[in-house]
C-alpha cells in the first residue's frame, strides 16, 4: 500500500509547521519529524490536574446518559484511577485549553470519550500493560482538530467536499503531532488517532484500512456513540440514547465496527451492569433518527455518507 500523503499542512498549535500539504508519511519522513522536537527532557503533567479538567470530568459523567453509565462506583472509581495515571506534554494539555475556549463541544467530547473508552477498555482489555498504554491513547483521539479551521469544526450548514478533507485530515495530523511529541510513531496515542476513523470492513479513513486493533476498536465505538448522542450544529437535536445504541448494533451487525465494543457500550448502559461477555444485544429496532439530521451530505447534494463521527 502506498503511503499516507497529507492533503494539508501539519501544524503545532502555535503555528510551527511539522510537515507540509503533500508529504508522505513513510518510517523516513516521521523519523525527520521525530528528529526535530529537540526538547527530550520536558516533563510530562497529570491530566486530571490541570485547570478544570477534574471538575469538568465529574460534571460531563453526571449529565444523562453517562450518570447511568457511570453509576457503579467501583468501576467508576477504577476509571478514575486509571486515568489519574495519564501523564501528557503541556502542548497537549494546551490543546485541552483551546478547545475548551473556542470549540466546548470537540472539548467535551475528547473528555467523555477518554472516560467511557477507559471504563470499556477495563472489561476489553485483560492485560493490565494493555489497559495502561490504552489509557494513554484515550484523552488524544481527536489532537488533529487543532489542524482543522474553525469554520469547518463548527458548520452549521453541509460541507463541501473541500471541507470534508479539512475534517478528516485530523487524524492523519493528530498521528504526526502525537509522534512528534511522544517521539514515537508506535506509540499507543499516534496510532488511535491516525485509526480511529478506519473501520473493520475497510470503509473508514484516513487509509481504508482493515481495523483490527482492540482499543482503536473501543474508541471508534464510543467515538460515534457521544457524537450521536450530543446536540451538535449539523443536527441540533441529538439522537435519544436507544437510538443510538440501536445504530451502534447495527453497524456491529454488518461487520462496520467491533461488535465486542457495542456489547461493552450496552452492558454499562443497563442498570444491572452486567460483564459484557453476558450482556444481549437486541436486534429489534424501535428508534427513530432525528429528523433535522444533516451530517453527511455535502453542499448541493443529498447524498447521504456515514454519520454519527466525532
Amino acid at each position: 500500500m502506498s503511503p499516507l500523503k497529507l492533503d494539508y499542512p501539519v501544524l503545532t498549535l502555535d503555528g510551527q509547521q511539522l510537515l507540509p500539504t503533500g508529504a508522505e508519511l513513510t518510517e523516513e519522513t516521521l523519523g525527520e519529524v521525530i528528529a526535530n522536537n529537540k526538547v527530550t527532557s520536558e516533563p510530562l503533567y497529570p491530566l486530571l490536574n490541570h485547570g478544570n479538567v477534574r471538575l469538568d470530568l465529574h460534571e460531563f459523567m453526571n449529565c444523562y446518559p453517562y450518570e447511568v453509565i457511570f453509576a457503579a462506583r467501583d468501576r467508576t472509581t477504577e476509571v478514575l484511577d486509571l486515568m489519574e495515571q495519564a501523564h501528557l506534554h503541556p502542548d497537549i494539555l494546551e490543546s485541552l485549553d483551546y478547545f475548551k475556549k473556542v470549540d466546548f463541544y470537540t472539548y467535551r467530547h475528547i473528555m467523555i470519550v477518554y472516560a467511557l473508552s477507559t471504563l470499556l477498555a477495563q472489561d476489553l482489555l485483560p492485560d493490565h500493560r494493555e489497559l495502561l498504554n490504552g489509557v494513554m491513547a484515550g484523552p488524544t483521539h481527536d489532537f488533529g482538530k487543532i489542524c482543522v479551521p474553525l469554520q469547518v469544526l463548527k458548520k452549521i450548514d453541509p460541507l463541501a467536499r473541500t471541507e470534508l478533507l479539512m475534517l478528516e485530515h485530523h487524524a492523519p495530523a493528530g498521528f504526526v503531532l502525537l509522534s512528534y511529541y511522544f517521539r514515537d510513531n508506535q506509540h499507543d496515542a499516534a496510532r488511535v488517532a491516525r485509526d480511529h476513523h478506519e473501520r473493520n470492513d475497510s470503509s473508514g479513513y484516513p487509509t481504508g484500512t482493515h481495523l483490527n486493533d482492540r482499543m482503536v476498536e473501543i474508541v471508534a465505538a464510543v467515538d460515534i456513540y457521544d457524537a450521536l448522542i450530543s446536540p451538535r450544529p449539523y443536527r441540533p437535536t441529538a439522537y435519544d440514547n436507544r437510538t443510538a445504541l440501536e445504530e451502534l448494533a447495527e453497524q456491529a451487525r454488518q461487520g462496520i465496527i467491533s461488535r465486542d465494543a457495542v456489547q461493552a457500550l450496552v452492558a454499562c448502559n443497563r442498570s444491572d451492569k452486567p460483564h459484557s461477555r453476558d450482556c444481549t444485544v437486541s436486534s429489534e429496532i424501535r428508534g427513530i433518527p432525528p429528523a433535522d439530521n444533516r451530517y453527511g451530505l455535502f453542499a448541493n447534494e443529498d447524498a447521504d455518507s456515514e454519520h454519527g463521527t466525532g
